[in-house]
């Protein structure tokens, strides 16, 4: 009977059935550290159901590495959908800086709006780095890309020496706040950057027209950006 226990069984009686895998790793330890054809350890699943006392028992009766690392490098840490959960393994020593094959911390990675901001928030205070709600927002990729088309119609009035960009439209907000650098997103695009040029090289750019027909360049970047969001990163990982 004991032969037929796999990891991938256990794996399977995690989400409703975490005592039952405590008895089966009684009689089969070994399968403490095992992982499934994608690395996915039982300490994934254990953080991903959020059974903190599973968890503790890999670490701390079965020596299992919190660290332990799935096909993509991520820890279990990154699997964490609670504060509760995320503060539970930062006490049985998983690294806050350790990386995905992306290059993103847990922190990075769960700040998506579609992945877990409030524990991306907490992840960023346990590391002593500044965080504000804004930097983990859903606005953060589009701030970062509004922010830089500004910067570049900014960059455009000062070269010529006319007036300030003009105040955005009232539907659309620019937040600030502290970001990694990999949160800005990708540069503006060069039809932007040419058309502002274009723009600006206009004898009229200085008038209510031509500061108008600005104002709707930073809104078609903001909105074209808008339109392109959606599809969020994974969620919890399927077991069968």
């Amino acid at each position: 009977m004991a032969q037929n226990v796999t990891i991938d069984r256990l794996l399977n009686l995690v989400p409703d059935s975490p005592d039952s895998v405590l008895q089966q790793l009684q009689q089969n330890p070994e399968l403490a550290s095992k992982q499934d054809a994608h690395g996915y350890s039982l300490l994934h699943a254990a953080t991903s159901y959020a059974h903190i006392e599973l968890a503790r028992s890999l670490v701390r009766d079965y020596n299992i590495d919190p660290n332990i690392q799935d096909e993509d490098s991520e820890t279990c840490l990154f699997n964490a959908e609670s504060v509760e959960v995320a503060k539970a393994l930062l006490e049985l020593g998983v690294d806050l800086n350790s990386r995905n094959d992306e290059g993103q911390t847990a922190a990075e990675k769960l700040a998506d709006p579609d992945e877990q901001p409030q524990v991306a928030a907490f992840l960023r205070e346990a590391a002593g780095v500044p965080t504000t709600e804004a930097a983990a927002s859903v606005t953060a990729q589009t701030n970062g890309a509004a922010d830089s088309a500004a910067a570049q119609a900014g960059t455009v009035n000062g070269t010529n020496g006319v007036h300030a960009l003009p105040p955005l439209p009232s539907d659309v907000q620019i937040n600030l706040g502290s970001m990694q650098p990999e949160e800005a997103g990708e540069a503006p695009d060069p039809e932007f950057r040419r058309r502002i040029e274009e723009l600006a090289a206009r004898p009229d750019f200085q008038t209510e027209a031509g500061q108008a027909e600005l104002r709707r360049l930073v809104e078609d970047v903001v909105g074209g950006i808008t339109q392109e969001e959606g599809q969020g990163a994974g969620s919890r990982r399927r077991i069968g």
